[in-house]
């Protein structure tokens, strides 16, 4: 028989994990949970989160409760009688009620290398802190916060280039390939579970907007890596007085130059390039989209604009 799943999802990130289940012979995926449509775009109209776009697509049922402690979710939840509940960037933490419900428990696929980054942001924040490599986790839930036991984890290199988006989806396809090899083992108790070393945790807390904006009294290595992180979103971000108007500019590509300078000031400006001083070093600014317009090229961009020593703020 195959196991009975509920799979509990909502962002891009979970997608991957769902479709593996859908192809996998030993699983059967009874129905997606996901958050609520919410209102998105200039026009505010609901939109479906990815995960319950593919769960229609495959045809599944799909609950979108407001909260996970809702007493009729819950009755809904345990007349599914899954075998298995596996959560992947679902947005909301299970009460222990939920925890408990299936006869193996519920599993996570999370994206770190617990229990490094434990919390909402840990890709980015892998980025930020310039790690060496990351990975996927698949973890037995607990109560706590990314607490629980591993059953299994694959790790990644994060190379030099990798933005976000980039390490986004390399991590999703991971997580769904390294889920479908562990649930068979796991309920045939082929895996002991390894208990989290909470001495070596950290936290990954959400990104906001505001942590786009550009300091340019930090290292330049620094700040290459938070214009990877932030990509695509929020992005990384300066103040520019355009033609007399405050615009915002986002910062989308740049490399390091070992070039020193007050910081925050032009140090080139041509048609060969656009380098900006750092605390430490400088950054050669690659491709740039001022607020309204289009990504351009920064010779692209100095060919419309006359830049000044210290416009950036």
């Amino acid at each position: 028989m195959p196991l009975r799943i509920v799979f509990m999802g909502t962002a891009e990130l979970a997608c991957a994990s769902l479709k593996a289940l859908l192809h996998c012979g030993s699983c059967e995926v009874v129905a997606a949970v996901t958050r609520p449509d919410r209102p998105k775009g200039r026009d505010l109209k609901a939109q479906p989160p990815p995960v319950k776009m593919m769960a229609v697509e495959a045809g599944l049922r799909v609950l979108q409760p407001e909260s996970a402690r809702d007493p009729a979710f819950a009755a809904e939840l345990a007349a599914l009688r899954p075998d298995v509940m596996v959560v992947a960037a679902y947005g909301q933490i299970l009460p222990q009620a939920a925890l408990d419900l299936p006869r193996f428990g519920c599993v996570n696929v999370h994206a770190s290398l617990l229990p490094k980054y434990r919390g909402a942001a840990p890709i980015q924040w892998a980025i930020l802190n310039n790690e060496p490599q990351t990975g996927v986790s698949i973890m037995k839930m607990a109560a706590g916060l990314d607490t629980g036991d591993i059953l299994s984890q694959c790790a990644t290199p994060i190379g030099p280039d990798d933005t976000a988006a980039a390490l986004h989806e390399r991590l999703a396809v991971m997580g769904g390939e390294l889920l479908t090899a562990t649930l068979p083992a796991y309920v045939a108790g082929a895996i002991t579970p390894q208990p989290q070393d909470n001495a070596a945790a950290t936290y990954a807390r959400k990104i906001t907007k505001a942590d786009g904006r550009m300091d340019w009294s930090r290292p330049a290595l620094e700040l290459r890596n938070r214009i990877r992180a932030f990509t695509p979103w929020p992005g990384a971000f300066v103040n520019w007085r355009a033609h007399g108007q405050p615009r915002l500019l986002k910062i989308w590509r740049a490399q390091v130059e070992p070039r020193q300078g007050p910081a925050g000031q032009v140090l080139q400006a041509d048609k060969t390039g656009l380098v900006v001083a750092c605390g430490t070093d400088s950054l050669r600014l690659e491709q740039l989209q001022l607020e309204g317009g289009r990504k351009m090229t920064a010779a692209e961009f100095l060919a419309g604009h006359d830049l000044k020593p210290g416009f950036f703020s």
